[in-house]
């Protein structure tokens, strides 16, 4: 058998106590069906009211089991078995013995990847063996699948709520023992939701990513070997189909090849074959040319290993910071000393809460170098290892910094009161999907909706292919949209925030007429625009200005004012600088035309509100090289009493303290003026 490729027999369980989630088994395995295309699945049903199999035939017993499809490889017949269950009244789980027949009657002693899928409520006793125990029966089986590599998967499907009977305990501690003997996953699920994505569609055969050298100090090594321990299901590659092939051609294959052509812009009649092309880059208006060759003599190529850079606090390392798939570091299997030496930090670093930051090259003449923490995982079971956890962390330039404004930052009348703000921490801690004691759409047990959703459609396309796409179905009903019982057991959280906030109709905003944007300013008055356009009339100067929503520049009428709402507008990534440089520019002009101190007052409070702006944006080397400057250029006019006048008013450099990003010390902040007095002197 192809190594791709996989033999499956499915056991379904059509008993009385599976009635009521039939569907669903019909369900997951038709989506397992269009997943496998390429695999061979058999099917088995226990609980029938008739029988059907070899072992009754040959050997008697084995009553109410049906073989409905034997093993073959998926096809439209495959399907229409599942489509068309039976409802039993007996159930049984003789069905796992047929089931393993079938798979050695087919394959005898050939090597390939085989598996059984038991989807049972195992709430009915299993028949006495003709000799020894249950336990010595289920040994047996074990034995066998082993010798033959057989794998089982057990899901057993029980309502939540259900009281649990001595028939139901023995069934759990036989298939328990399935899973002791190592040929066996078992897996217990309390909703329709859970069953469906309880059953794997694929087994993916674990492949190393790194075997090699942990290297932990120049003369201390460890063997290890790397395995994925998480991947991203992705959507199949959907490829082009063409149906120009004549109907006739029974060997067209019918897919759409696509070339492409190269030619000169000087002969464009000419095709350029591929030793004479070369890639080039834009850089601004020019293009860059860059051969193969140049490019492999910059390419950056480490050593393929995996080095220890030092130990942390787990308390130091943000869980929102793992990037990429996880990976699972275990110690060279069959070498003693490295699982030793892996379980003896794993235990130290688990016991000191600390976590190990590694430099990892997986292949040699790699490109890039992954940059990570390992995470002690501390084995609770005698025949498996301890091992770590490895996730990939971020460098600087991949991290995205999302400053949002404070509070505090908005007008008092804006501020949410304490009633509203603990009915907004209530709504959000009513969402918790893992509450004390049950836990919501289980990770492992939760199918991707979109995959589920797009092959149930292709599915139902192969047999009918003018089907429109049919409603949403009531398991993934329940993984994407809110839980009914969440609702309704938190509706007063629900109903106070509503009583909280007064909600109010938007009204449509009209656009402004001239005469609402005129403002009068008496003509003896000093402060005059620096660049608004006005109309001087009868001793009155007005001055039109935009209204705060359209503000694109800062006005002499409310300088402040219009900052802000230059803040607050953000329609693009460059809205922040504009708004600063803006500032920047008005105060810079106010105090280079201020006369005897009659713009002082004014630019004090745009230099107050420029500082508050760049602590809340993160942006404190703007307004700490802007005071620096400012303070070069006019220090030696008269205008030492306006940095008097911010030295009183403590606005001075921006400090780490205040912003993370700032290379100023406080004492610095604190001696800026006083030092500039003394260099000055």
């Amino acid at each position: 058998m192809a190594r791709n490729k996989e033999a499956m027999v499915l056991l379904l369980d059509v008993g009385p106590s599976m009635h009521g989630v039939l569907q669903e088994v019909k369900n997951i395995c038709s989506t397992l069906l269009v997943y496998n295309r390429s695999d061979e699945v058999g099917i088995v049903l226990f609980g029938t009211k008739g029988t059907c199999n070899d072992l009754a035939k040959e050997l008697g017993g084995y009553k109410h089991v049906t073989v409905a499809h034997d093993i073959k490889v998926v096809d439209e017949g495959t399907a229409q078995t599942l489509q068309n269950l039976p409802v039993g009244s007996v159930p049984v789980l003789d069905a796992i013995v047929v089931g393993l027949d079938m798979v050695i009657r087919k394959f005898g002693n050939t090597k390939g990847k085989r598996r059984l899928c038991l989807i049972t409520s195992a709430q009915h006793p299993l028949r006495d063996p003709p000799e020894g125990s249950k336990e010595d029966q289920v040994d047996t089986i074990a034995d066998q699948m082993k010798k033959h590599d057989i794998k089982m998967e057990c899901i057993v499907f029980r309502e939540l709520g259900l009281h649990h009977n001595a028939v139901m305990e023995e069934n759990d501690r036989l298939l328990y023992q399935f899973r002791n003997r190592s040929v066996a996953k078992v897996v217990q699920v309390d909703s329709p939701t859970s069953l469906l994505g309880a059953l794997k569609t694929k087994n993916v055969l674990p492949v190393t990513v790194f075997r090699g050298d942990l290297e932990v100090s120049s003369n201390f090594r460890i063997k290890v070997w790397v395995y994925k321990k998480t991947a991203e299901e992705k959507f199949p590659p959907l490829k082009k189909y063409s149906d120009k092939a004549p109907p006739s051609d029974k060997f067209a294959s019918h897919e759409v090849k696509v070339d492409y052509e190269y030619k000169s812009v000087v002969e464009p009649d000419k095709v350029v074959p591929p030793d004479q092309r070369i890639k080039g880059y834009l850089y601004g208006p020019q293009v860059v040319p860059i051969s193969t060759a140049e490019w492999e003599a910059v390419k950056f190529k480490p050593e393929k290993g995996v080095k220890l850079l030092g130990f942390t606090d787990r308390s130091s390392i943000s869980r929102h910071h793992f990037m990429k798939d996880v990976c699972l570091f275990i110690p060279e299997p069959g070498n003693t000393k490295a699982t030793l030496a892996v379980s003896g930090i794993a235990r130290a670093m688990h016991q000191m809460n600390k976590v190990a930051i590694v430099r990892c090259v997986w292949r040699q003449g790699q490109g890039n170098v992954a940059f990570g923490v390992l995470t002690p995982n501390i084995s609770s079971v005698n025949n498996v290892q301890d091992s770590f956890y490895f996730n990939v962390l971020p460098f600087a330039e991949d991290i995205r910094e999302f400053q949002f404004r404070s509070f505090s930052s908005l007008p008092s009348s804006s501020r949410p009161t304490e009633e509203q703000q603990e009915a907004a921490d209530n709504l959000v801690k009513m969402l918790d999907l893992a509450p004390p004691g049950r836990e919501v759409l289980k990770p492992e047990f939760t199918p991707n909706p979109m995959l589920e959703r797009f092959y149930s459609y292709l599915d139902l396309k192969a047999k009918q292919p003018d089907a429109n796409v049919p409603p949403l179905e009531r398991c993934l009903r329940r993984i994407t949209e809110p839980d009914p019982d969440v609702i309704d057991q938190h509706k007063p959280l629900i109903q106070n925030l509503g009583k909280s906030f007064e909600l109010k109709e938007n009204p449509k905003k009209k656009k402004a007429r001239t005469q609402d944007r005129l403002e009068y300013v008496g003509a003896g008055d000093q402060v005059k625009s620096l660049e608004e356009p006005s109309l001087e009339k009868d001793g009155v100067r007005e001055v039109l200005y935009p209204p705060t929503e359209n503000i694109g520049e800062i006005r002499d009428s409310n300088p402040v004012k219009d900052f802000e709402a230059m803040l607050a507008k953000r329609s693009s990534s460059t809205c922040i600088q504009t708004a600063i440089e803006e500032m920047q520019r008005y105060t810079s002009v106010l105090l280079e035309n201020s006369r005897d101190g009659d713009n002082y007052q004014k630019a004090l409070e745009c230099f107050a509100a420029l500082r508050r702006a760049c602590i809340i944006e993160q942006e404190p080397q703007e307004f700490n090289q802007f005071l620096r400057k400012i303070y070069e250029r006019l220090k030696g006019r008269d205008i030492a009493n306006f940095f008097q006048l911010l030295s009183s008013k403590n606005i001075s450099l921006i400090s780490k303290e205040e912003a993370s990003d700032s290379d100023v010390t406080e004492e610095m902040a604190r001696s800026f003026y006083l030092k500039q007095e003394g260099a000055s002197q």
